[in-house]
């Protein structure tokens, strides 16, 4: 765990299943979880972080693949970034393989995992717009057994895990339907996003959902852009659009998300140049979907 680790915590537990996992959280319940520690780790090697324990969750199996239930997959809060680039995954939900496979360098994309991705809720974590715009579940294992909740109510704060808890599974619906992930960076190659946008079909419902990240603590749903673009495209022939309703969309989904400033000022430079970027990756990102 390199070797700082030893000072800054008292004790490493290793648990094979994840039971014991939350029974280890419960006795110790300044204990802290780890996986991949790509960014705990970090933490504490910097000094920001001096954890009383540490429970790790590299071997517990039953959290590092997937299953299919109910039309939903069933993945594991283990999986790791590298696992869901893979091609056998891609082609069950495309946009969170096109996500893992933007996390980072391959040695960031071995180690990291969904759950730490989800638990560390990072404005710039990848796979976070994916997650809203697919509308997924977690499955919280606990000392009072299991529960589910949105993914987004754990990112906006409005449920919070309780002592004892960590993040089981994570509940996505098969939409069966194409879904896209793009993201923009300060640099050439990985890196982290300074703004991303996640956009999947749901023909199903005759309906666009779309996300955009990094630009805030917690990704933004455009829910009036995504009514609006969804009434737009023919779902009973080709799934066309006009090309101005594309451009608009981008835009529509910019304003939302980066709004003007109050009284009617200038947006900053910067500030304007987010925006366009947001619009340029909400309509890209749609017109490959419908492609």
């Amino acid at each position: 765990m390199t070797t700082h680790a030893s000072r800054a915590a008292q004790s490493v537990t290793l648990p094979g299943t994840l039971d014991e996992a939350v029974a280890a959280l419960t006795a110790m319940p300044a204990a802290v979880p780890v996986a991949g520690g790509t960014d705990l780790m970090a933490a504490v090697n910097k000094g920001l972080l001096r954890p009383a324990g540490l429970v790790g969750l590299g071997r517990i199996n039953e959290i590092r693949g997937w299953q299919y239930q109910d039309g939903h997959a069933l993945l594991g809060a283990g999986l790791t970034h590298a696992r869901m680039g893979r091609p056998d995954f891609a082609a069950l939900i495309p946009a969170l393989a096109a996500a893992a496979r933007a996390a980072g360098p391959p040695q960031i994309r071995n180690a990291g995992t969904l759950g730490g991705n989800i638990a560390g809720a990072a404005p710039t974590g990848d796979a976070l717009p994916v997650l809203a715009a697919l509308e997924a579940d977690l499955v919280v294992a606990g000392p009072g057994g299991r529960r589910e909740i949105p993914v987004t109510h754990l990112l906006a704060g409005r449920e919070l895990l309780a002592p004892g808890e960590l993040i089981g599974f994570v509940r996505v619906p098969l939409l069966h339907a194409p879904q896209v992930f793009l993201k923009a960076t300060g640099r050439t190659g990985p890196g982290r996003a300074t703004a991303s946008a996640a956009v999947v079909l749901d023909p199903a419902r005759r309906g666009v959902r779309c996300a955009v990240g990094a630009i805030a603590p917690m990704p933004l749903r455009p829910l009036e852009a995504e009514d609006w673009i969804s009434r737009r495209i023919d779902w009973d022939g080709d799934r066309g659009v006009a090309p101005e309703a594309l451009t608009a969309f981008g835009e529509y989904v910019a304003a939302a998300c980066v709004p003007d400033a109050p009284g009617g000022e200038p947006l900053p430079p910067a500030v304007l140049h987010l925006r366009r970027t947001v619009a340029a990756l909400a309509r890209r990102a749609l017109g490959r979907a419908l492609s």
